[in-house]
């Protein structure tokens, strides 16, 4: 019953998502990221936005690499729960792409209009039955479906257990 309520849940999160420009996310997203390996990297910005990447796996091992206006460089692991690893996994569900490569950038038809200069963030999904994904997602595109998709992107790492990592500055702000 406990597991039929959980489930039950995770369905509402996925349904409450708005994937970007429609269609971005598989059939089966929530299937497919069951036992995959997500890493989370953020890039460069003009300004301080935090260089990083997050790499989480279902074993509830993680790995934090500071690169740049982070509280820490370098490497540190970090355990989550169950719990972190699936509401990670869920609120980055509606984005994964159903073909191999997604890049949502400044010159693509998916990101016509743009600000300049506001970081990307690259999320990799592995290991999984619905084989490797690839998703980049500039945040600066600017159309009705992308305010959902930017707030999705910069939440997301709030869900792990890395705040001490990453300092006060929350990615792409």
């Amino acid at each position: 019953m406990i597991r039929l309520t959980m489930m039950a849940g995770a369905a509402l999160a996925l349904a409450a998502c708005t994937p970007n420009g429609g269609g971005t996310a598989s059939a089966g997203s929530e299937a497919a990221t069951a036992g995959e390996t997500i890493r989370f990297a953020t890039d460069r910005c003009f300004g301080t936005c935090p260089v990083y990447s997050v790499t989480v796996r279902p074993d509830g091992t993680g790995t934090f690499e500071g690169e740049q206006f982070t509280a820490v460089t370098g490497a540190r692991d970090f355990t989550l729960t169950p719990a972190q690893y699936r509401a990670f996994a869920d609120r980055l569900a509606a984005f994964r792409p159903a073909e191999v490569e997604r890049r949502v950038e400044p010159g693509s038809p998916l990101c016509p209009n743009h600000a300049t200069d506001m970081s990307s963030v690259d999320v990799t999904w592995s290991g999984g039955a619905g084989g490797t994904r690839h998703l980049h997602q500039y945040l600066g595109c600017v159309g009705e479906d992308d305010r959902d998709t930017r707030t999705a992107l910069r939440t997301a790492p709030e869900l792990l257990p890395i705040a001490a990592f990453l300092g006060e500055r929350p990615v792409g702000r």
